[in-house]
Parts: structure tokens; C-alpha cells; sequence
């Protein structure tokens, strides 16, 4: 008779209709005080350090990522994926994202003494030390800050001087090692830098005190102001004009942190209009693929340009085929070099994938086809650094010169280096 009961309960027990998974984590989440808000907190946690960090996160996606882990459940595979399609947008925050969330996730030290019910489930791995500065500082205890405040006993007073060494410092630090923070205020930075570009003569010719021919019309009209006296015999003079530009970024993920500050110095630095007049500039990202970025650039604002340019971007942060994509440029945009009178900038740490060969006959065209063919190259922050990549090689011999960009004192020097590379 007990083993009947038995079956019937175990029978019974089946035929219970199955509680959906969103129900169930729901459930979960409410069960008494030791659980209740956990899975809330850990998120809220979780996004403010992915802000400290630069990524974008708000309110609306907050909320978002709560009703993602609902419905996916805490597997950690799920987990991961859930939220990395909620807060990630941008492909440089892609690698920013995975390297918090593994240290957040799964150190209780980081993770701010999470609970063990509430932590994906998975194989744990061991961990790697952090190497972006971004999320070294999105960790960083905020006792610190809190101890720095003085009392309201106390005088502050600004050290002028360490204000002043701090700004050195900045100005002689390479892009990649900066904190976000301090990537934000060099970005800043380096939308003031100048680039007055070299001019040459152009064609067209404007009214002045001096020039090769006289202006004779001029003259006549002058004359009726006076009676028919010529007082003074005008003259034309040909117009200065800045070179034209072209501009060549590398985007490849060994490039991720200078090329967005470079464009953003480009774009503020090669603005149209002013005491240079009309300059005609056309920009291109390259990786596995070639970027037109010129209708980017025709933005007035600097963060409208940077946004654009993401949009347009499908490659960024992933491989470099440069000779490919200087065929690219060669077959579908040739016209856009003005002659012999355009100024190639080409920004790259030399480490391409492609084929040697090729990158030799496009850079030998492109070489060919401009006035100057400038090797803009990140590296050269390493004293001892030689170009003995295989396409570091082919650029160092193509280049007219190697530049250095990887921090605010070279790029400020650019200008000088520009105008005497093409006196010579």
C-alpha cells in the first residue's frame, strides 16, 4: 500500500505544469532578506565601474540589462552575452567590457563581496592581471578620493607647481598608457594644438600692394575717383593656399587608442576656413578595408566627427591589409590626389598582415602621385625601435620621413617637422 502511494505522489508531482525560467529566476530573486536586491546591486555595481571605465551607461540600459538577465538566466555564458549586447555600442569598448567583467565577476574582492548564489556559473579560470589603464581605473578604491578631501579646518591651497609638473606629464605620456580620465583631458588637449600647414602658390590671383603683374582694371576704377589721376598702380598677386590633405589612418586593434585621438586632433587642427582659407582634405580609416571618412570630417563639431566616423567604421580594432587598401584607394578615389601638390599622412604602427609585395607597388603609386609621403608611426616612443616588420620595412623605404604621434609634445612639433620635410 506504501509503495502505491508512493507512485501515485511521484505521478502527481510530474503532471504539475513546468514554471517558465523568468518565473523562476523572479521567484528566486524575492526569497527573504538574504537574497532580495542582490542580483539589482551587483548590476548597479557592475555599471557604474563599466562608466568609470568610458563606457556608455545609463538609466534606460540599466534597466534594460535587469530584463536581459530575466529572461537568460545566470548561466554564465548567457550571462555574459546578455549584457555585453545591453552596454557594449562601441566596438573599442568590446575588449574594455570583457576584461571588467571577468574581474568583477569573479574576484569578491572587485566584485565588492558578492554573494555565491548570485555569480554566473562556469569554469573559472585563472586570472590575468589588468592591462588597460581603463579598467585599472574603473577598479580603483574610491577611499583614496575620500581621504584627499581636507576638512573644513584646514586651508587648501593649489600647488601651482604640481598642477604644472602634472600637465608636463600629460603632455610627454604615450596615448596607450593613460587612464580614461586622462585620455578624456589629452583628447581636450589636443583639439587646441595649431597644424598650420605649408602653403604653396596657386593660380588664381587677388588684388595687392605687391605682385608679378599689374592690375590694370583696377587701376582704371580707382582713376575715376579721382578725376582720371592714376594714384596709385594696384597689382595682382598670386593667392597662398595650404596643401591639400589626405589623411590615412590605421584603425587595426594595435592602433585603437591613437587613432581616435589622432582624428580628433586632425579635425580640429585642419578645420576650413580662418587665415589658411579653404583647405581641401580627404581622410580614409584602414584595416582589413577602406574607410572613406571625408563626409565625416565636414562636421563643424569634434564629437559629431568622432561619432560619424564610428558609424562608418566596420572594421575597427580588427587586422591590417594596407596594401589592399591603398588599392582601394587607388582604383575608386585616385582623383582625390591633386597632383604633386598633396600632403599624404599616413598613420600606422607598420604592422600589416598583407602582402609584402603589394604594399611596395601601392605605396611606390601613392609616392609617386603626392608631394610628400609622411610615416606618422606610434612606436617610435621606443628609443630603440626599427622598422623590421614586413610592412614597417616597405614604409620606412617608400616614406619621405618617420614622424612620432604618440603623445601631445610630438604632435605639437608636427608643424615644425611638416614645413622643414618639405623645404628639403
Amino acid at each position: 500500500m506504501g509503495q502505491e502511494d508512493g507512485k501515485k505522489w511521484a505521478a502527481a508531482a510530474h503532471s504539475q505544469p513546468t514554471i517558465p525560467k523568468a518565473d523562476r529566476l523572479l521567484a528566486v530573486s524575492q526569497l527573504g532578506d538574504a537574497r532580495r536586491g542582490k542580483l539589482a546591486e551587483n548590476l548597479g555595481g557592475f555599471g557604474r565601474a563599466l562608466r568609470r571605465a568610458g563606457v556608455r551607461v545609463d538609466a534606460a540600459r540599466m534597466a534594460l540589462a535587469q530584463q536581459a538577465l530575466l529572461l537568460v538566466g545566470l548561466e554564465r555564458a548567457d550571462f555574459r552575452a546578455a549584457l555585453e549586447a545591453v552596454f557594449v555600442s562601441r566596438a573599442e569598448d568590446r575588449a574594455v567590457f570583457h576584461e571588467l567583467f571577468d574581474l568583477y565577476f569573479r574576484n569578491p574582492e572587485v566584485a565588492q563581496k558578492l554573494l555565491a548564489q548570485m555569480l554566473p556559473r562556469g569554469p573559472a579560470p585563472a586570472l590575468a592581471p589588468p592591462r588597460r589603464p581603463r579598467v585599472a581605473e574603473a577598479l580603483a578604491p574610491l577611499q583614496a578620493a575620500q581621504q584627499a578631501q581636507p576638512r573644513a579646518d584646514e586651508k587648501f591651497e593649489l600647488d601651482v607647481a604640481l598642477a604644472a609638473s602634472a600637465l608636463q606629464r600629460l603632455r610627454q605620456a604615450d596615448f596607450a598608457q593613460l587612464s580614461a580620465s586622462e585620455y578624456r583631458l589629452v583628447e581636450r588637449l589636443a583639439r587646441e594644438i595649431a597644424l598650420p600647414l605649408p602653403q604653396y602658390a596657386a593660380r588664381r590671383t587677388r588684388p595687392g600692394l605687391r605682385g608679378a603683374r599689374m592690375h590694370w582694371p583696377g587701376a582704371l576704377r580707382r582713376a575715376t575717383r579721382h578725376g582720371g589721376e592714376i594714384v596709385q598702380l594696384p597689382r595682382l598677386a598670386r593667392q597662398a593656399r595650404p596643401l591639400p590633405l589626405l589623411v590615412l589612418v590605421d584603425v587595426s586593434g594595435s592602433m585603437e587608442r591613437y587613432a581616435r585621438l589622432l582624428l580628433a586632433f586632425l579635425h580640429a587642427a585642419t578645420a576650413s576656413g580662418g587665415a589658411q582659407g579653404a583647405l581641401r582634405r580627404d581622410v580614409f580609416a584602414f584595416g582589413t578595408d577602406l574607410t572613406d571618412l571625408t563626409p565625416a570630417f565636414r562636421q563643424a563639431d569634434t564629437d559629431a566627427m568622432l561619432a560619424a566616423a564610428g558609424r562608418a567604421i566596420t572594421d575597427f580594432a580588427g587586422g591590417t591589409r594596407m596594401g589592399a587598401s591603398l588599392a582601394q584607394l587607388r582604383t575608386r578615389h585616385a582623383r582625390r590626389l591633386v597632383g604633386r601638390r598633396t600632403l599624404v599622412l599616413l598613420i600606422s604602427d607598420g604592422l600589416d598582415t598583407g602582402a609584402p609585395a603589394l604594399l611596395e607597388q601601392e605605396l611606390a603609386w601613392l609616392r609617386c602621385h603626392s608631394a610628400r609621403l609622411l610615416w606618422l608611426n606610434p612606436l617610435l616612443r621606443f628609443a630603440d625601435y626599427k622598422p623590421s616588420a614586413r610592412g614597417a620595412t616597405v614604409l620606412h623605404r617608400q616614406a619621405h620621413a618617420m614622424l612620432a604621434v604618440h603623445n601631445l609634445e610630438h604632435l605639437q612639433q608636427l608643424a615644425a617637422s611638416l614645413a622643414r620635410l618639405l623645404r628639403t
